[in-house]
């Protein structure tokens, strides 16, 4: 199974790497990381337009992308990985998503 991992609070969050060690180990499943370079909370589905993004690695090999949350996924699923994933985890969140929160956020 091939899982891929985003989340909205940046590829450096406390949250994306405790939800990368609890899946990471299981047998039989290959995660990815592909994640803002930043906070990105409350960007809702927004893609960037008119700004050049550039993509990187980081050293526990995260890549991340200085864009929203949804430029990681449309990157991607468009081409990066070369793959599509079995499973798409969002998460884990820094902070409560609830009510209308989810909305707008991009969790």
């Amino acid at each position: 199974m091939k899982i891929l991992i985003c989340n909205d609070d940046g590829y450096q969050a406390s949250g994306i790497v405790a939800l990368h060690e609890a899946l990471k180990d299981i047998a039989g499943v290959e995660v990815e990381v592909v994640a803002p370079e930043q906070n990105n909370s409350a960007k809702s589905n927004a893609l960037t337009l008119h700004s050049p993004m550039y993509l990187q690695t980081a050293a526990n090999g995260f890549r991340y992308i200085n864009g929203t949350p949804a430029d990681c996924m449309h990157i991607a699923l468009t081409g990066l990985l070369g793959y599509r994933p079995d499973l798409v985890v969002s998460g884990i969140n820094n902070g409560a998503n609830m009510g209308d929160d989810t909305i707008y956020s991009g969790t």
